[in-house]
């Protein structure tokens, strides 16, 4: 937006603490938001701004991604810290909080810096990798990376060793900083690339068994219990065993769940869809609506994208040799707006919730609100359509985006942030 605008009326939702204005107004100038409401109205009519009806449209906090990978940031033909920026911003996303694996493993402060570009409103935060390389086999130094600015820890896509999980939470020097461990064991998936099912065996894919999930799960709750003052965080919970195991925890874990695991199961996939092999591994029916039903009451604290990308030569090699994982943070918004907004009835303030100011609390940030004078808005309009193609404008370079030429209903159609990124500082 540019210059003096009036949104009248348009839906309006402030922050967590405050309910859904259905019929309310908003001006803005210069893309930042001047008033809501009476006052929007009495100052626009004062200047002489008309007013342009968004009715239907939602004016709201922008969305926050609690992890997501960029293997490649500064380098390559694929994903860069430039393009994602570009793509997330343009997707309503004002704060992402990258993982700490790479190229460049971030285990020393001196591989934190860079990240954040001059003048750019998206705030990118850097998990600091739990051990030295990455590797699992001794600790990184934890106090040195959260000084340097590191949001929290995380050992990645997979679990440590539990012994180097107690030692560290026992030396404590991450203090009350989150510590992003994954419920995840290689060795329990073995090749497995879907979780075990009827639909696994009829597809022919190798089965991933629901204990690769739940055995490590029952370690990080007991390390929890144990160490209760700690910040742990299960990243990425995507089975129904798991998440009856979380509910019935005293004081349990922060918890995440990747968008995917919300619409998608294997019950509606076919063996030619290979975008779906992510992990952890996509799980049935009953999977998906324990997910979903744990996340609105809490139980589960934060929507991630969990965004892997990867670039065209990856995408062609076999299924059971590529990278797992997909991209595609302006996907996120409209498919959990039309699955659990339109199909089951959630809130607004649920889902923002869920996308917003439950993964900024688990970054330990303040949560994001519209606040007067400031740009940090998006605009949604839950009826837009559009169809998901590479060579638009904004969208993310990543080769393994879902969806490629399916037209999407419902797109963030203006946000107030400003996002120079050819100048990282």
């Amino acid at each position: 937006m540019t210059e003096t605008m009036l949104l009248d009326p348009v839906q309006v939702l402030v922050s967590s603490d405050q309910p859904l204005q259905v019929a309310s107004a908003a001006l803005f100038e210069d893309d930042r938001l001047i008033a809501l409401g009476d006052e929007a109205r009495e100052r626009a009519a004062e200047q002489g701004v008309a007013s342009q009806s968004r009715a239907h449209q939602l004016l709201a906090p922008c969305l926050v991604d609690p992890h997501s990978s960029l293997p490649s940031p500064f380098t390559g033909g694929g994903e860069t810290l430039e393009t994602l920026i570009h793509s997330a911003g343009r997707a309503g996303y004002g704060q992402l909080a990258l993982l700490p694996n790479g190229e460049s493993e971030r285990d020393s402060p001196e591989r934190l810096k860079g990240f954040q570009p001059r003048g750019c409103d998206l705030k990118v935060h850097l998990w600091g990798s739990f051990s030295h390389r990455g590797e699992g086999e001794r600790l990184s130094s934890h106090a040195d990376l959260l000084d340097a600015g590191a949001i929290g820890l995380s050992a990645g896509q997979q679990i440590p060793s539990v012994n180097l999980i107690d030692r560290a939470l026992l030396l404590g020097e991450m203090a009350g900083a989150p510590v992003l461990i994954a419920p995840n064991d290689p060795s329990l998936r073995g090749n497995g690339m879907i979780r075990e099912g009827v639909e696994t065996l009829r597809a022919g894919w190798p089965a991933d068994p629901t204990i690769s999930e739940t055995l490590p799960m029952g370690q990080l709750l007991e390390l929890q219990r144990r160490h209760s003052t700690r910040k742990l965080v299960l990243m990425n919970l995507s089975t129904a065993d798991g998440v009856e195991m979380l509910s019935h925890t005293t004081s349990p874990p922060l918890a995440t769940v990747s968008w995917w695991h919300l619409v998608q199961d294997r019950s509606n996939q076919t063996a030619e869809n290979t975008h779906w092999f992510v992990t952890p591994s996509i799980g049935g029916q009953a999977d998906r609506q324990a997910l979903i039903q744990a996340l609105g009451e809490g139980t589960i604290n934060a929507v991630a994208v969990h965004g892997i990308p990867l670039d065209d030569e990856e995408c062609l090699l076999p299924p059971d040799q590529r990278p797992k994982g997909l991209s595609g943070h302006h996907l996120v918004l409209p498919t959990l707006w039309q699955r659990l907004v339109v199909d089951l009835g959630w809130s607004v303030n649920q889902l923002w919730e869920a996308l917003s100011f439950g993964p900024a609390r688990l970054l330990g940030q303040d949560e994001e609100r519209l606040s007067i004078g400031s740009n940090r808005w998006l605009l949604f309009d839950p009826d837009q359509i559009w169809n998901q193609t590479r060579d638009a404008p904004y969208a993310p370079k990543a080769a393994n985006q879902p969806w490629i030429g399916v037209p999407i209903r419902g797109q963030v159609v203006s946000c107030g942030l400003k996002i120079p990124t050819n100048q990282i500082g």
